[in-house]
């Protein structure tokens, strides 16, 4: 990623982390239902990501709503750890 594009993320507290292969590739691979839920995820998720947990679900056999959902759910506590780091003051008041 070139330098005047690396900082294109938004303020967060949450760590970046670098991708192996084609993103593009692994998100075309992934079942529709996940795809459309990527497209309005709050946040960035990786294909990688987004398929282990949904594999994960399906391995507990749960259904396709009930696969969305947990990943919904870990969205909301990844928002939650992020939002908790963004309201500490950088400078602590006296």
């Amino acid at each position: 990623m070139s330098p005047q594009y690396s900082r294109n993320l938004g303020q967060t507290s949450l760590r970046n982390k670098r991708r192996t292969g084609d993103p593009m590739q692994a998100y075309d691979a992934l079942p529709t239902p996940l795809r459309r839920w990527l497209c309005q995820a709050a946040l960035p998720w990786s294909p990688v990501s987004a398929r282990k947990i949904w594999r994960r679900a399906q391995a507990k056999g749960l259904s396709t709503d009930e696969a969305l959902a947990l990943l919904r759910r870990a969205e909301i506590h990844t928002l939650a750890r992020d939002k908790r780091a963004i309201r500490q003051p950088i400078h602590p008041t006296e």
